[in-house]
């Protein structure tokens, strides 16, 4: 896995330096499959429960799992390119939030604030800890922010499925929720909100944007539990 993680981090970074104003998310997906097939990977996100494309890219006030289409990025807009694949049986997934070219000071804080939530989270992921001090962790220091925690899509366990118990909320209770043990591997994944944390669906009938219409942003790693503490795998 840690050998599946560094690939999707490298296709990842490769993919994020095609983001500009004037090109489609389309592009950016096809972008991401060749890279994918390429490396000798397996596509992880098309087909699983019907989505129709290699990577999820959501744009401004959508959160996660928007089908790549025609669209166009424009200055001004931030884009999260949430990307899986299967390397030797098992999946990997991690998502980033970029700026596309210029953006506004509220935007950058956004994004910034976010990162630090999933650094602060990932410190949490130790033996012997429960996913509820990862998600008070990340809960306490986004509200202490005065952004809100998306409530009704979380992180999750991963291994030979994509999404494995336990569910990582990224708000809770510490000492609440499952133990982490040595071995076990999960993805932290932070989504942070503007305004309220309610979601509706996005246009594309598939994804989630704000109510509100607020921005949003959203980081996610996949993490291994050690002896010696977490162990970003998606780097």
């Amino acid at each position: 896995m840690q050998e599946g993680g560094r690939m999707l981090a490298t296709i990842l970074e490769k993919v994020s330096q095609q983001i500009n104003p004037g090109i489609t998310t389309k592009e950016l997906d096809r972008a991401a499959e060749a890279l994918i097939l390429h490396g000798g990977a397996k596509v992880a996100f098309r087909g699983y429960e019907g989505f129709p494309a290699t990577i999820c890219i959501s744009i401004n006030d959508e959160i996660v799992h928007v089908i790549p289409s025609e669209r166009i990025l424009k200055e001004g807009d931030i884009v999260t390119l949430d990307l899986g694949l299967i390397w030797q049986g098992f999946y990997l997934d991690m998502a980033r939030t970029f700026p596309v070219g210029k953006v506004s000071f509220e935007a950058k804080l956004l994004i910034e604030t976010t990162k630090k939530a999933l650094r602060l989270g990932i410190k949490k992921a130790r033996p012997g800890n429960t996913v509820g001090d990862i998600g008070n962790t990340i809960q306490r220091f986004v509200e202490g922010q005065g952004y809100g925690v998306v409530r009704e899509l979380c992180g999750h366990g991963i291994g030979k499925e994509l999404h494995e118990d336990p569910k990582v909320l990224n708000y809770g209770k510490r000492g609440e929720g499952e133990t982490l043990k040595e071995g076990m591997v999960i993805c932290i994944e932070p989504m942070i909100t503007v305004g309220h944390w309610k979601l509706k669906k996005s246009e594309d009938g598939y994804g989630f944007a704000t109510h509100d219409g607020s921005l949003s942003c959203h980081f996610e790693d996949t993490v291994a539990i050690t002896s010696r503490g977490p162990l970003v795998l998606t780097r």
